[in-house]
């Protein structure tokens, strides 16, 4: 780390110098989840891992390695694979602290001086492209884009739809390429072998073969490097006839993996990966032996204690991670698992033949279908269970928390009138609790001032006017339909200003159904009009429903009876900006008034704007503080300072690859008693007046709950 913080890419990164690098692809681009950027969809940027060969930064070239982050266009990179060399150029910004990134290039241009990847990684990608080829030809779209998840960890075809379903239901590790994949195709070739006798070397050269393709194949990916390196052990045990070797072979890869490579040490999956194996190696065995024991079948018990054990010991993790806890994941891995071994091998068959023969390769991806269909509808029915993702506190402290509360649980449970309680319990809440949540919703909230719709990755808030039926709305989210969808289960018919804090696809793609839905009065932006797409779609749709659009600047009033407005910013510089870069700090601050108490609404400034906030002298002091750009890193403590809110709402998506809301952000919010509640763990969230402040109320999860 020290190597890293005195790197000069590093050391500039704060200050957003521009940099050319020559760098190594680590991976395809990958579209980010959500938009932002001033990207026009979600598609329309990606992320691309790489390795600095060169960089020139303020006249001054270097060699030095180390990895970055290139934020990219899609479209112009699209076709890019791991081990190409390009040269791209870009903004710096720095990366999460404690990361072994050096740095994050913002990318606006396609790439330069592109030489081709070796020949072994385009042959794997050729591979993965027969297989895209084939699913896409004989599978519904869902279940194309689960065969290559399942087979070598590319989800590019997922629908997001299906990729929420699978968070939720806990069925995520299947579509992140891991040990269980690797023991997969390995246990095929070894039983393959075994059946025609071969002996332990030749099938430990057998498995070794299929071990070294498979990891080329779905690349180095944290858990695949971890899975290659255990079994290599394991196939050495099983030469030397040493029994017994998961533990010992699990430990070696771990010591192995962090001395070669120890900036797996700070990343998710490798973490996930190791507690999945250790619980699996540990729990798992003494469970189903002790289910056996007491006269279950031995395949049912072992069906039983493998999903319960994995879910177990990375619980506490993905606690700690997501902030929710999914409460079907061991009955959807119950019924899901049976099926995955068969469902992956057909696809690792139909990847390897579709250079060969087309109507082979789709053969095999045709025998996989019934399986895939299966994994696909119990990852549907088990997300639309009410409560089953359930919210917990995130990072350290939750995931500790978890962890007593597991161990707790395992200790208590070890007693007979204490399990015999715990099902009492269980039947209770599945028998009264449930039904009476999906019976009763309490929604709209009578008396709501406030409400921040889950639209996803992105702003979408309704502010009650006193008028019946009508509202304000700031900001319309990035999906055509969950604005309109969250206005009509309002009650809202009339918007007569509609706010468009800025013109990112995350907070105006949602413009054209709430026109249609609501009978809008006015559209109000700022003074910058980009991107010119987002300008030209707005004056579109404006125009064909006879809308007009006016500017906002700071210190413009309006009033209605319980709701008035007060622009705030932007102020300085920004507000006369008109490059496409100054967007986010661009961004229209609204302070409303409202019974519920004092609302400051921020759109996604990030420190410059916040900076010229804090300089204007204006009063930013807030009861409900609705957190800049969806919780990232970039909010100054002197901001929070400033408004001292005592309730912050977060406004993003579940499962977003930002990193949003940033543990720098909730951990500051926590130490001033702030109370953070977020969309992506509530749904939409209604804020009320309340005898002690402002209160809340939340619908639950209606992104997964009605799609």
């Amino acid at each position: 780390m020290h190597q890293i913080d005195r790197h000069p890419l590093r050391m500039v990164s704060e200050h957003g110098e521009r940099a050319t690098v020559t760098a190594v692809l680590g991976d395809s681009p990958t579209p980010m989840e959500g938009s932002s950027y001033g990207a026009r969809r979600a598609q329309d940027r990606a992320f691309v891992p790489a390795e600095v060969q060169e960089a020139e930064v303020s006249g001054s070239r270097f060699r030095s390695g180390g990895d970055v982050v290139l934020l990219v266009p899609t479209q112009s990179w699209r076709g890019l694979i791991p081990g190409q060399q390009v040269t791209a150029t870009g903004s710096l910004a720095p990366p999460r602290p404690g990361d072994t990134t050096l740095a994050v290039i913002r990318v606006y241009e396609p790439p330069a001086k592109v030489i081709d990847a070796p020949a072994w990684q385009r042959t794997a990608e050729d591979l993965r492209e027969g297989l895209r080829r084939s699913s896409a030809s004989v599978l519904t779209p869902a279940a194309a884009g689960l065969l290559p998840g399942l087979v070598v960890g590319d989800t590019s075809g997922l629908p997001p739809e299906v990729e929420r379903d699978f968070a939720t239901a806990g069925l995520a590790h299947l579509v992140a390429v891991s040990g269980a994949n690797l023991a997969i195709v390995c246990g095929a070739v070894l039983l393959l072998l075994h059946a025609v006798g071969a002996g332990p070397v030749l099938s430990a050269i057998g498995g070794g073969a299929a071990l070294v393709g498979f990891v080329v194949l779905a690349g180095p990916e944290p858990s695949v490097l971890r899975a290659a390196v255990m079994g290599t052990v394991t196939l050495l045990a099983l030469v030397l006839g040493r029994e017994r070797s998961a533990l010992p072979a699990l430990a070696g890869s771990v010591i192995a993996l962090l001395l070669l490579m120890p900036q797996l040490a700070g990343t998710a999956g490798f973490a996930l990966s190791v507690a999945a194996t250790a619980g699996l190696v540990l729990l798992a065995p003494v469970w189903a032996g002790a289910l056996h024991a007491r006269g279950v079948p031995v395949g049912v018990a072992e069906a039983l204690a493998v999903p319960a054990a994995a879910h177990l010991v990375t619980a506490p993790l993905v606690a700690a991670i997501s902030g929710e806890v999914s409460a079907v994941a061991v009955v959807a891995n119950l019924l899901a698992g049976p099926v995955i071994a068969p469902a992956t091998v057909f696809g690792v068959l139909a990847t390897l033949a579709a250079p060969v023969s087309g109507w082979l390769s789709e053969a095999f991806v045709w025998l996989s279908a019934p399986e895939l269909l299966w994994v696909i509808a119990v990852a549907e029915h088990a997300a639309a269970m009410p409560g089953a993702a359930i919210g917990w506190p995130s990072g350290t402290g939750g995931g500790l928390l978890l962890a007593v509360v597991a161990l707790g649980l395992l200790i208590a449970l070890r007693h007979r009138g204490i399990r015999l309680t715990a099902v009492a319990v269980v039947l209770v809440l599945g028998l009264v609790l449930i039904p009476t949540r999906v019976l009763y919703p309490q929604w709209p909230a009578h008396g709501w001032s406030v409400v921040a719709c889950d639209v996803g990755q992105g702003d979408g808030l309704v502010l009650a006017t006193g008028n019946p039926g009508e509202a304000v709305v700031v900001d319309t989210g990035p999906d055509p339909a969950l604005s309109a969808e969250c206005l009509r289960r309002l009650g809202i018919r009339r918007v007569p200003l509609l706010v468009l804090t800025h013109l990112h696809a995350d907070h105006v793609s949602g413009l054209r159904a709430v026109l249609a839905h609501s009978g809008v009065g006015a559209v109000a932006m700022g003074a910058l009009r980009e991107p010119a797409w987002a300008m030209g779609d707005i004056a579109r749709d404006t125009r064909s429903r006879g809308v007009p659009i006016i500017e906002l600047s700071a210190g413009q009033q309006a009033r209605w009876p319980s709701l008035a407005l007060e622009v705030l910013g932007p102020r300085g510089p920004l507000a006369r900006s008109r490059s496409a870069d100054d967007a986010n700090d661009a961004s229209i601050v609204l302070m409303a008034s409202t019974p519920a108490g004092r609302v400051l609404l921020t759109g996604d400034i990030e420190l410059s704007g916040q900076a010229q906030l804090l300089a204007s002298g204006a009063d930013l002091r807030a009861d409900v503080l609705k957190i800049p750009h969806h919780g990232s890193r970039y909010t100054a403590p002197q901001f929070l300072q400033a408004v001292r809110p005592r309730l912050a709402l977060i406004s993003v998506g579940a499962g977003n690859t930002y990193g949003h809301p940033s543990p720098l952000i909730l951990g500051a919010l926590a130490r001033t008693g702030t109370t953070v509640i977020r969309t992506d763990q509530e749904g939409d969230i209604a804020v009320l007046p309340g005898p002690q402040g402002p209160r809340t109320l939340t619908r639950g999860d209606p992104v997964r709950a009605e799609r």
